[in-house]
């Protein structure tokens, strides 16, 4: 039931009774936080765009102040004497600053940038008309604020007037000829520091500079832009180690009343990725050369040259590289280069990338690589036959463009998955013995006999080839076995798979024609291609006789390869001694062609031309 209560006004001679209730209805919570989380986002909103227009008309108003300073600067420039006009340090010579800092305006603190050039080059005389002056003003501290630019020309009283000093012309273009805009010129007198000019080149890549004051071999010019490689002016000769006595670009000689023109090459960079490898593509870390340019600025001075390393990872990147034509020198003390990739020199172009692998192995002796080159393309030439004879019955063939893997002991015995200890193997059938003639595999005697029933066999361990590869010829030695052993007396098999594997059935292992039913019996046979494209790659070999007194006999196993790792057109022979040697090259369908080498101490290379 609700409950009333009635009040009585009186107004004059009439009285009212107002009902009144015994409470009213107040807010819930939920509606009181509702109501404040609505005002609070209408006020933020209302203070960020309050505080916008602070900041805009803030930056407005500096705005205004640099004009106004930029249009002061002007007018003292205009009421100065045309001899006046130009910087202390720059060129044309003057009263002027190039920066002034910390000019107050209104409260905001500026930086006032000058530059001055003399304009409109006449060369007979070299005169100057006009000057041109650009100011430039920034705000360091002041938000929301764009630098400001402002350019104007001044003109003397009497115009073309013989001008004073002479007159730099500096032309900048690309590696293919087209001009550069806007590539900074730093002059620099080396015979005092009052004068340090810096310009940019107009759209043709040009830049006239009037009013040089004569001088022989006085400026250093140095052209650059960022994201572009450097070229530049040197001192003739000097006293410092590194000192360029016959420069190809000297420091700049200026005289009166005369025009000097000097052209300047620079580029986009480019990057350079070097990599040290074995030919089964393992990294070799921190491996040691010598990487030099082709481009000289002075007799004998190239302009790039340094000793490199690759890391601990095998791999050197050089970021900011000039295009040039750049060769590679092996200064390792540990590895042999067998071959480079591509062949050295090597040409880096502008905004490139360019990848150089090293293929290297343990050094052993005196070493000669042999590079084999097309000679109209001037490309690599793989499946070349190279030969290396000596008077002293020295006498190697390989074939450029293969990779070689072999085995020359087994006497470690089996258990041995993956080739890793040179002198051990997967398994055998217990009959063969790697033990008693050292370095060599043999039929296993029972009671002083060979068994004439029995086949020996034993299955190496697995060989990686580092990456997806091409099989090409299976060899092995001794090339000939005892005649009483009989005919086929040393067998083989091979085997090749995509991926690691600890599993090689007698299924996977084929002889020449692809099948489990054939051998390979005669040393030099073409791999079957049923192989290529794998990585990982078996041998078994199978030894009986016919005679229970003679056994064969297996000293060497190898197999002829190409990967990602084996360079297309070179060959590596080690071990050698020093001497004259004759290296022939030969292949279908081109000339064979051979030379002499004088082979010395270290690490050397020897280039050979083939012609169709």
């Amino acid at each position: 039931m609700k409950h009333t209560k009635t009040q009585k006004i009186v107004s004059g001679h009439t009285s009212y009774h107002i009902p009144n209730t015994s409470y009213s209805r107040g807010f819930s919570l939920i509606e009181v936080l509702v109501g404040t989380a609505v005002f609070l986002m209408v006020a933020s909103a209302a203070y960020g765009l309050f505080v916008s227009l602070f900041k805009l008309t803030g930056a407005a108003q500096a705005n205004i102040l640099a004009v106004e300073l930029a249009d002061e600067q002007f007018e003292i420039i205009r009421n100065m004497p045309y001899t006046s006009v130009g910087l202390t340090n720059g060129i044309p010579l003057g009263i002027l600053p190039r920066t002034q800092q910390n000019v107050i305006r209104g409260g905001y603190s500026f930086t006032v940038d000058l530059t001055v050039s003399n304009i409109n080059l006449s060369t007979f005389p070299v005169q100057a008309s006009d000057k041109l002056v650009e100011v430039s003003i920034s705000c360091p501290n002041c938000r929301n604020f764009s630098p400001l630019t402002l350019t104007g020309q001044i003109s003397p009283s009497n115009l073309q007037s013989a001008g004073i000093g002479g007159a730099l012309v500096v032309k900048v273009f690309d590696a293919n000829g087209q001009p550069v805009k806007g590539a900074a010129v730093d002059i620099q007198s080396m015979s005092t520091s009052t004068i340090a000019d810096l310009k940019v080149t107009d759209n043709y890549g040009v830049l006239n500079v009037i009013g040089v004051p004569q001088g022989a071999n006085a400026y250093q010019v140095i052209v650059s832009k960022p994201g572009y490689s450097t070229d530049r002016t040197y001192a003739i000769g000097g006293s410092n180690p590194n000192s360029n006595p016959s420069p190809t670009k000297p420091n700049m000689t200026v005289l009166n009343q005369q025009v000097s023109q000097i052209s300047f090459a620079i580029d986009r960079l480019s990057t350079l990725n070097f990599s040290s490898v074995t030919p089964l593509c393992a990294p070799v870390s921190n491996y040691h050369f010598d990487l030099v340019g082709s481009k000289q600025i002075g007799l004998n001075m190239p302009k790039y040259s340094q000793g490199l390393s690759t890391n601990g990872s095998g791999i050197l990147a050089l970021n900011s590289m000039e295009w040039d034509t750049y060769a590679v020198t092996p200064t390792d003390s540990i590895y042999d280069i067998s071959g480079v990739n591509p062949f050295s020199p090597f040409a880096l172009n502008p905004n490139n990338t360019q990848s150089v692998q090293f293929v290297v192995v343990p050094k052993s002796g005196n070493s000669l690589m042999v590079s084999v080159i097309d000679s109209v393309s001037k490309l690599p030439v793989s499946g070349v036959t190279v030969q290396l004879t000596n008077s002293a019955g020295y006498n190697q063939s390989q074939i450029t463009g293969q990779g070689y893997i072999s085995q020359t002991d087994w006497s470690g015995g089996s258990g041995q998955n993956t080739f890793t200890t040179a002198n051990k193997y997967w398994e055998d059938n217990g009959q063969v013995d790697t033990a008693t003639s050292s370095g060599n595999i043999v039929m296993k005697k029972s009671l002083g006999l060979y068994s004439t029933t029995i086949v020996g066999s034993l299955e190496s361990s697995t060989f990686d080839t580092g990456t997806s590869s091409n099989f090409y010829t299976f060899n092995w030695l001794p090339l000939g076995q005892p005649g009483e052993a009989g005919t086929s007396s040393v067998r083989f098999q091979f085997a090749a798979k995509p991926t690691a594997t600890s599993t090689f059935s007698s299924a996977d292992f084929f002889g020449p024609d692809g099948t489990t039913g054939t051998f390979y019996m005669v040393p030099g046979a073409v791999i079957n291609n049923i192989h290529n494209g794998n990585e990982f790659a078996r041998y078994k070999t199978f030894l009986s006789t016919a005679t229970a007194t003679a056994t064969p006999m297996v000293s060497n196993v190898s197999f002829a390869y190409t990967s990602g790792c084996i360079p297309p057109g070179q060959v590596l022979f080690q071990s050698l001694t020093a001497g004259t040697y004759t290296i022939s090259v030969s292949k279908p369908g081109y000339t064979t062609a051979s030379t002499s080498v004088a082979v010395n101490s270290g690490w050397q290379e020897k280039k050979l031309m083939l012609s169709i």
